[in-house]
């Protein structure tokens, strides 16, 4: 009777016990899995694991898109104010007035018109209020080269958007390929397919990835805004040139019509 008890008792304990042996590396792997888990899948806590080489990625296009939206607010303002100034100068100009008047009332300002402005003062200073021919041919080489000077300097700082919208998709691109290598590297030393050690390489990987996209779809988008705005203020600049051209032409009429009158 007692060896029977025994007999129960002892295969129930025995299958108590491969019960566990069973159950333990079910229980250690699941455990593993979830050690190799990142605990913080956010944007920040998936650049806080990254590895060296993608955190210089991620620090370099946020440093690109900063600059992007620096320069577009820069631009943006500079454009603005030298527009209406242009404007400002051009409806002067149009008036019925004197090259001497328009460059005395522009004498202390530094915008385009008004350097189009003293550019052709000083040249018919200089030819000794001769109009001739060859005299209009010099004011409009001067013209020519200041409005050439201030459009180079009006798209000052718009390059680096080119760039930057060529640039950064392939520098996240190099973030991608980076964090997936160390998602093969992961696989190979822990000897494992488990999506576990390829999961925070992969994550590493995408972020860059939307990093470049982030940085390069506004800078291209900023460029091509600011090269239609600096076409227009060009365009205002060539204005402006022609109205000092029919300024000068009228006043050398005005003296060939005075001189003609005098010989009457």
């Amino acid at each position: 009777m007692l060896g029977r008890t025994f007999d129960s008792r002892g295969g129930v304990s025995v299958a108590i016990i491969v019960s566990v042996a069973a159950f333990l590396p079910t229980a250690c792997l699941a455990a593993s899995d979830h050690a190799l888990l990142p605990r913080n899948l956010s944007p920040w806590g998936m650049f806080q694991s990254a590895d060296i080489v993608v955190k210089a990625v991620m620090i370099g296009l946020a440093v690109a898109s900063l600059v992007t939206w620096t320069v577009w607010l820069a631009k943006t303002i500079e454009l603005r104010r030298k527009t209406a100034l242009a404007r400002q100068r051009i409806s002067l100009l149009e008036r019925d007035t004197e090259l001497a008047e328009v460059e005395q009332a522009s004498r202390e300002a530094s915008d385009a018109v008004a350097q189009i402005i003293q550019s052709a003062s000083r040249e018919a200073m200089l030819s000794g209020g001769i109009f001739d021919d060859g005299f209009k041919e010099r004011i409009a080489l001067r013209l020519e080269r200041v409005e050439a000077a201030m459009s180079r300097q009006i798209a000052r700082g718009t390059g680096v958007l080119a760039t930057i919208g060529a640039t950064a998709p392939f520098v996240g691109l190099f973030g991608t390929v980076w964090g997936i290598m160390n998602s093969f590297i992961g696989i190979s030393e822990a000897h494992t397919t488990n999506l576990a050690v390829v999961a925070p390489g992969i994550a590493e990987a995408l972020l860059a990835t939307a990093l470049g996209l982030v940085a390069a779809i506004p800078a291209v988008v900023i460029y091509n805004h600011l090269t239609r705005s600096i076409a227009a203020y060009r365009a205002l600049l060539g204005d402006a040139s022609v109205m000092v051209m029919l300024l000068v032409s009228r006043e050398g009429d005005r003296s060939l019509f005075r001189l003609a009158r005098a010989a009457e």
